[in-house]
């Protein structure tokens, strides 16, 4: 690391430590020519696999997209901010997990729907009416009973 006083390239480390919750290392360093400290701080370079779109185009992972495409479905329902970055986080992890260069944008969609689908069952509908199309009614009938018959479906009655 070059000392950013003298430009010296003989600088040792005095300290280290996590930062950022673990995610960065915080390095206090000292130059061996001028004995100038100094901070420098390390991350990972994670890169997101880019995006094939269904024209079979490219385009690179968006996360205010993804984001908002959630927002969307949320709307007026009571989840949390907290919540919401929490799933999208857990979206971002599981798509850099895999180490593919790229993904189809309907994984995507499907582990939106199922992050969704943990957050709040009417955002699900609505984000599965615009992704997988619904035509009618009928489909909509579908999906809440193929909604309800999984373990753990809780209805308004149910809560009362």
């Amino acid at each position: 690391m070059h000392c950013p006083f003298c430009g010296s390239q003989d600088t040792r480390v005095t300290d280290s430590r996590l930062v950022a919750e673990g995610d960065q290392v915080r390095r206090r360093r000292q130059c061996a020519s001028c004995g100038e400290r100094f901070t420098t701080y390390e991350t990972a370079e994670l890169i997101m696999p880019r995006v094939i779109k269904a024209d079979d185009s490219r385009e690179d992972f968006n996360e205010a997209k993804l984001r908002a495409g959630m927002l969307r479905a949320l709307e007026k329902r009571p989840v949390s901010a907290e919540s919401i970055e929490a799933a999208v986080e857990r979206i971002r992890q599981r798509l850099r997990a895999r180490g593919e260069r790229e993904v189809d944008a309907r994984e995507i969609g499907g582990e939106v729907m199922h992050a969704l689908k943990r957050l709040d069952q009417v955002a699900y509908i609505r984000f599965a009416s615009v992704y997988r199309r619904f035509q009618d009614l009928d489909e909509f009938r579908a999906e809440i009973d193929r909604l309800a018959q999984e373990p753990g479906f809780s209805s308004q009655e149910d809560e009362q």
